[in-house]
């Protein structure tokens, strides 16, 4: 077994996800992290698979790109070696923001965790449409280390209130 990273990128439809890893499974593959995500009618999938031996990276990728849940799509297999000395990947807490929209949003918010030596595990931002200012919701998991937590924890929220948005957060 060697693990790689998988990526298919292509129009999001019912059952993608479904279809890409049923084949991963019946190929013998063994999903690690994934993740899955829509983003304007495009679709994104990437997992960390170990893969058998016999199944080689190209003929893996053909299998995927054949699925007729990813025609006209794009699909890539590379390599995995995870990161040594990469920042945790353990999820402390999930924070949650709500509000209107502007430039810089993600910025000004994904400063705050630097300042703190927190790191950002995922992060998905949503606009919700449909009403009559745009409404943007965005979710970090992050670590935040013990010792700055609440401080951490402020800061957002502050941040947040001078950005108008509402915050929530919960530790994991």
């Amino acid at each position: 077994m060697r693990s790689v990273i998988v990526t298919a990128v292509c129009r999001d439809r019912t059952g993608l996800v479904s279809a890409l890893a049923g084949r991963l499974f019946d190929l013998g593959c063994d999903l690690g992290d994934t993740s899955f995500a829509t983003l304007a009618g495009r679709a994104e999938f990437t997992s960390v698979c170990d893969v058998p031996d016999e199944v080689g990276d190209d003929g893996l990728r053909d299998q995927l790109a054949r699925l007729p849940e990813v025609a006209g799509g794009s699909v890539s297999v590379v390599p995995f070696q995870a990161a040594a000395g990469a920042p945790p990947d353990a999820v402390t807490h999930r924070i949650v923001l709500s509000g209107g929209d502007r430039p810089g949003l993600l910025a000004r918010l994904s400063e705050v965790f630097v300042q703190f030596g927190a790191n950002i595990v995922r992060l998905d931002a949503h606009r919700l449409p449909g009403r009559p200012e745009t409404r943007y919701v965005t979710r970090f998991d992050v670590a935040i280390p013990a010792r700055s937590a609440a401080s951490c924890l402020a800061t957002v929220a502050n941040t947040a209130g001078e950005l108008g948005l509402t915050c929530h957060w919960d530790a994991v």
